[in-house]
């Protein structure tokens, strides 16, 4: 019988920069010339963007224009009210992310490094003293709110919805008027309150009519497959800058002349909800279709009827598998709201056009739309965030 040589244990290099290095980046010839080449290029783009900034960037277009950039023509004298709606945000987001993260450390690294860049960058920002201190005061707020979030329970933060819900009509009070506030027509919206405006509320309306699609071309009514299935076909089937075409110059024309005119605001997040919709039931179908069948027999077994096999069975693990394909839909639809700048609404793209009209700014293209470019990935990037703990918390992809 022979006998096993006993082999020495392997060894392990210590998880040093330079032992990662040489094994990623240094592990033979061509390699180490691949990175050598990189590194020179990756030097030299870094150095001229820093040369560009610092040098021949002129940012006082910035400076001079920021309140556009954020409220377009939104009267001076009503700032005020924007500032209470940023408030009510702030503090609502922080008592819900708050909740959200209870499980987690109260101060991690990423979170501590967002809230020292915001307060840097309000303490920084070219804004006048009040507007300043009210940031400065709105960011704390949050900060505090994101606090007493995690120490609620979670039974009442179950009613955050409704609180989110019950908001939204303070919010638009604010911003449009009336009631005891002067009104500010939709005309004077613009910036980045016209495409959060846009942005929230399709993505509002557009989720529960693309589940009602989903669950109607799933349905067993053959009218109801029908009419779901064409809809979304005919929808998908046309580019979204048509939807929008027909919605802000076409619709008026198929209306009687007695017919009150619509708000172009109104139209305007018409469309984007009814093209939304039709890609967000796509989604979620195949997220109905994703559930075992095995789990629908069950539930039929103990005697639950179909609203309620849909409701407590079927949608929650549906939504539930789908998660980051959703996240990616209103995150497109965040980003199409730059479309309506090709029928003359101020909303980021549109706003920044009408600087560079400017004939004081002519050609300051680069420094313009590099400032909305950060703008739009912010917001984009805090939705993905926003989508990956929900995955994390829902143990999407573990089980």
């Amino acid at each position: 019988m022979e006998t096993v040589p006993i082999l020495p244990p392997p060894t392990t290099e210590s998880p040093t920069p330079w032992n990662w290095a040489r094994k990623n980046l240094f592990s033979t010839w061509y390699n180490s010339i691949l990175t050598v080449v990189c590194l020179i290029i990756a030097f030299q783009t870094i150095k001229g963007i820093i040369v560009w900034a610092t040098t021949k960037a002129q940012w006082r277009v910035l400076e001079a224009n920021l309140p556009l950039f954020f409220a377009g023509r939104f009267p001076r004298e009503s700032y005020w009210r924007l500032w209470i709606v940023t408030a009510i945000i702030a503090l609502l987001g922080g008592l819900t992310w708050g909740n959200i993260q209870r499980q987690e450390r109260l101060w991690n690294p990423p979170l501590l490094i967002i809230l020292g860049a915001a307060v840097v960058g309000a303490v920084i920002s070219p804004i006048d003293l009040t507007s300043r201190l009210y940031l400065l005061g709105i960011i704390i707020a949050a900060a505090a709110s994101y606090v007493i979030g995690r120490q609620i329970h979670p039974k009442i933060m179950g009613w955050m919805p409704a609180v989110w819900a019950l908001s939204f009509p303070i919010i638009l009070w604010l911003i449009k008027g009336g009631l005891g506030l002067t009104e500010v027509s939709t005309n004077d919206w613009g910036g980045l309150v016209l495409t959060l405006f846009l942005a929230v509320i399709s993505i509002v309306l557009s989720f529960p009519l693309g589940v009602l699609l989903a669950l109607g071309r799933q349905s067993s009514l053959p009218v109801v497959r029908l009419l779901s299935t064409l809809y979304i076909e005919i929808i998908r089937g046309l580019p979204l800058i048509g939807i929008l075409f027909l919605g802000q110059v076409m619709l008026q024309l198929f209306l009687p002349p007695e017919y009150p005119k619509l708000d172009r605001v109104i139209r305007a997040i018409a469309g984007l909800t009814l093209f939304s919709a039709a890609y967000l039931a796509e989604n979620v179908r195949g997220g109905l279709q994703a559930v075992p069948r095995g789990q629908i027999e069950a539930a039929r077994s103990i005697g639950l009827n179909t609203p309620l096999l849909t409701i407590l069975i079927v949608l929650p693990q549906a939504l539930r598998i789908v998660i980051p394909a959703i996240g990616g839909q209103f995150i497109g639809l965040f980003m199409d709201t730059s479309l309506l700048s090709l029928f003359g609404m101020l909303e980021l793209i549109g706003i920044s056009r009408a600087v560079l009209a400017n004939p004081s700014y002519i050609g300051r293209y680069a420094e313009v739309y590099i400032f909305v470019g950060i703008i739009y990935w912010i917001f984009c990037y805090s939705m993905s965030l926003a989508s990956r703990k929900i995955e994390r918390t829902l143990g999407v992809g573990e089980r």
